[in-house]
């Protein structure tokens, strides 16, 4: 019996052993960090910094950004990440990702992009990467500011006369909500997005590229859309499924009178249109091509996930 206790005794011992060693081990390791991040802070003017921003989506209010008017937007579920490596000297990595970080004032890096924002697809890549460049320089900076900066080296840059639609959808995005944009201020409010509004997106299979075609050449801005498209978003505000989809039907016919659709995508539109299940669609994004925007009844119409709504940009330091 008492050799039992015996036995039981040391085995306790060694499990008490093993423990404190394992936290003892942990403690070294913690120590190390500190010691080996201290000592790269000591090596390095700046941190290594890694920078999330999701893509963006219009419900509706396009091409009113540059003329006082309102859009209502909201964040979703693809991401572009840019991690900034410190170095010494020199820069690495995408020739426009290095011209955009050179534009902002950046110090010496490696620059490393992943995304599965699609580009030229009415998603907003490029406004995603210049606001990464943007926060990657500057930190936790005021978002009006970041998205004024984002903007510029996006014209000076990518060669892109874009509003301020992409960068204020981003940098204000809160989850499960969509952001009234009232452009004649930069103010914003943000509503509840609500449960009935289901959205998916189809691909037009047309790749555009605003600094190539006639939007750039002429911005031809005709009065009576903008105002017209206002009124659109403020209705959409309160309205139900079925008079969403009827917003939606009346913006892409006014984006065709404004001259920024093709053929292609006007017969690829309706017909989604006159699809069972689905309340409305139009062309998105500064147009020529891109992703339809479908309102539908019900995740099981068409092929595809529903959107999911994000939150903003999200910024850290890293070893």
């Amino acid at each position: 019996m008492g050799s039992i206790d015996v036995h039981r005794s040391l085995e306790q011992d060694c499990v008490c052993q093993c423990i404190g060693t394992q936290m003892y081990i942990k403690r070294f390791r913690c120590i190390l960090n500190s010691f080996t991040l201290a000592i790269k802070l000591i090596l390095r003017e700046h941190m290594n910094r890694r920078i999330t921003v999701p893509a963006r989506i219009n419900i509706i209010g396009e091409h009113t950004d540059y003329s006082g008017g309102l859009s209502l937007p909201f964040a979703v579920n693809s991401f572009l990440v840019l991690e900034i490596i410190d170095i010494k000297q020199g820069y690495f990595g995408d020739r426009n990702v290095i011209s955009l970080w050179k534009e902002v004032g950046g110090w010496p890096a490696r620059l490393k992009v992943k995304s599965d924002i699609p580009i030229g697809k009415g998603l907003s890549s490029s406004a995603a990467l210049c606001i990464a460049i943007v926060i990657g320089k500057y930190g936790d900076i005021d978002p009006l500011k970041v998205c004024k900066e984002a903007q510029r080296i996006e014209q000076k840059i990518l060669g892109t006369n874009c509003g301020l639609l992409d960068q204020m959808a981003i940098m204000f995005a809160i989850k499960n909500k969509m952001t009234m944009i009232n452009f004649n201020d930069n103010s914003i409010v943000h509503h509840n997005i609500p449960h009935e509004w289901k959205f998916k997106l189809i691909d037009s299979g047309i790749e555009r590229s605003l600094n190539e075609t006639e939007y750039n050449c002429n911005n031809r801005i005709i009065k009576s859309h903008v105002i017209e498209e206002n009124l659109r978003v403020k209705m959409a505000l309160n309205a139900s499924p079925s008079e969403l989809g009827k917003l939606l039907n009346e913006s892409h016919s006014s984006l065709i009178k404004l001259g920024v659709s093709l053929p292609s995508i006007d017969k690829m539109v309706n017909k989604i249109q006159n699809k069972k299940g689905v309340l409305g669609a139009r062309m998105m994004g500064g147009g020529f091509g891109g992703m339809i925007l479908v309102l539908v009844e019900s995740e099981e119409i068409l092929t595809g996930d529903l959107l999911i709504s994000s939150g903003p940009p999200f910024f850290e330091k890293i070893l």
